[in-house]
C-alpha cells in the first residue's frame, strides 16, 4: 500500500525477514499466475482446478500446519498474507484462505493420528481441496437446527440430507460435512471428513449465482444414503460437533476481519487514484474540500479497523483471542467495510457503478462480509451475552 494512501506501519512480529520474503513469493503468485485469469475465473463461476496444485507447488497450501503433516510449520501470519495479498493482487474467488485456515485446523486440532497423516499431505499438494458443509436450505446460523443426519451402519454411517451456500463447493474433493448424529443438546452434531471420489450416493447441484464474488465456486450439495466409513467421523467420539465448531469459529471471524481490511485499504487505492485524474467544474475530484473530508474519515476508519484487527491476530497468535473479542472484529470491520466501500463508490460517480472499474466489484464482494461467518446479528448476540 503506498504511503501517502495508507502509512500504518506493520507491528515488529508482522514485520520479519523471512515473513516478508513469504509476503513478496505470494504476491508474485498471484500477479502473475492467477490475475490474467479473473475476468474469466469469474465468468465460468470457478478458479480452475490446475491452480489449487500449483498453489501446492508454490507452498500456498496448508503454510501454517506442522511440517511433520506435510504443512509449511509456519503460523497464522502466513495465513494472513495468503488473504491479504489475494485482494492486493486483484484476485478474487479463490477460496485458499477456507482450505488453509479453516478446513484443514479442525483436522489438526480434532483428528486422529491416522487421519491427520492420511488427509493433510494430501491438502498440501492440492491433491485434496477442502469444503466445510455447515448451512442448509433452512438453517444459516442456527447450527442446532442442522437437519442433515448421519446414522450408524454396520462399521460405517448413513448421511442423508442437503448444504448450499457451500464455499469450494464445485470443485471440492473433501468435505467437512455438519450433520445430526442423535445426542441430546450441545452433543446432538458430529463432524464427518467425506472424501467425495471415494462415496456412492453424493451429488454436487448447481453452482449459484451470486450477487458478488463470481469466481468464487460456492454450490449446492447433496447426500443421498451416502455410505461413509467408521474412520470420517471427525476424532474418536460422537457428539462433539459443536464444540469443534464453536472452538474453531474465532479463527473463522478473524479470518473475514483480515480479509475485510484488505478489501478497504485496496478500496482506498483506486479511489484516490480515481480522484486525482478524474475532473469536474474544472478541477480534479479530489481538490473539493468535500472529497478530502471523505477521504480523511475513510482513512480513519481503514487505519482503526487495521489496528483492532492485528491487536487481535496478536493475541491469536499467543493463544489469547477469545470468542467475543473476534465476534466483535468480524462484525464491526465488515460493517465499516461496507461503509467504506459505499463511499468510495460513491466519489466515484457513475463511473463508480460500471463493472470495469474495481470498485463496483469490491463493492459487491464486501456485501456478503456481514453474512457468513455467523451473520453480524449473531455476532451481537454473542458480545451481548458477555455483558
Amino acid at each position: 500500500m503506498p504511503a501517502e494512501v495508507l502509512d500504518y506501519k506493520n507491528p515488529d512480529w508482522y514485520d520479519e525477514e523471512d515473513i516478508n520474503i513469504f509476503r513478496d513469493a505470494v504476491h508474485n503468485f498471484y500477479k502473475n499466475e492467477m490475475a490474467p485469469h479473473s475476468e474469466r475465473f469469474r465468468q465460468q463461476k470457478h478458479v480452475d482446478r490446475k491452480f489449487w496444485n500449483q498453489a501446492g507447488e508454490y507452498g500456498l497450501l496448508n503454510v501454517a500446519i506442522p511440517e511433520e503433516y506435510g504443512g509449511g510449520g509456519g503460523d497464522y501470519r502466513h495465513e494472513m498474507i495468503i488473504m491479504e495479498e489475494l485482494e492486493r493482487a486483484e484476485v478474487d474467488g479463490f477460496g485458499l484462505s477456507l482450505h488453509n485456515a479453516i478446513v484443514a485446523p479442525y483436522i489438526l486440532h480434532f483428528g486422529t493420528e491416522e487421519q491427520k497423516r492420511d488427509l493433510l499431505p494430501k491438502m498440501a499438494t492440492g491433491e485434496l481441496v477442502g469444503a466445510i458443509c455447515m448451512t442448509e436450505p433452512s438453517t444459516g446460523s442456527d447450527v442446532q437446527g442442522i437437519k442433515t443426519t448421519a446414522k450408524r451402519d454396520g462399521n460405517g454411517w448413513v448421511i442423508n440430507g442437503s448444504k448450499t451456500f457451500i464455499t469450494n463447493g464445485g470443485t471440492a474433493n473433501l468435505l467437512i460435512v455438519v450433520a445430526d448424529t442423535g445426542g441430546e443438546g450441545k452433543h446432538s452434531k458430529s463432524l464427518f471428513m467425506v472424501k467425495t471420489d471415494e462415496v456412492e450416493g453424493f451429488r454436487r447441484g448447481r453452482v449459484l449465482d451470486k450477487v458478488g464474488q463470481e469466481a468464487a465456486d460456492t454450490a449446492e450439495l447433496f447426500f443421498d444414503d451416502m455410505k461413509v466409513p467408521a474412520d470420517a467421523l471427525l476424532g474418536e467420539e460422537e457428539g462433539q460437533g459443536f464444540i469443534q465448531l464453536m472452538t474453531e469459529l474465532p479463527q473463522e471471524r478473524l479470518n473475514i476481519a483480515v480479509q475485510g481490511v484488505a478489501a478497504m485499504e485496496k478500496a482506498l487505492r483506486h479511489t484516490v487514484e480515481y480522484v486525482k485524474e478524474r475532473k469536474a467544474f474544472g478541477k480534479r475530484i479530489l481538490d473539493f474540500q468535500n472529497t478530502q473530508f471523505e477521504l480523511a474519515e475513510i482513512k480513519t476508519i481503514v487505519t482503526v479497523c487495521k489496528a483492532f484487527t492485528y491487536d487481535c491476530a496478536e493475541k491469536h497468535l499467543k493463544g489469547e483471542l477469545d470468542t467475543v473479542t473476534a465476534s466483535m472484529a468480524k462484525y464491526w470491520v465488515t460493517d465499516r467495510e461496507c461503509e467504506v466501500m459505499d463511499r468510495c463508490l460513491q466519489l466515484h460517480g457513475g463511473y463508480g457503478y460500471m463493472n470495469e472499474y474495481p470498485i463496483a466489484r469490491q463493492w459487491r464482494n464486501s456485501r456478503v462480509q456481514r453474512i457468513y461467518g455467523g451473520t453480524n446479528e449473531i455476532m451481537k448476540m454473542v458480545i451481548a451475552r458477555s455483558l
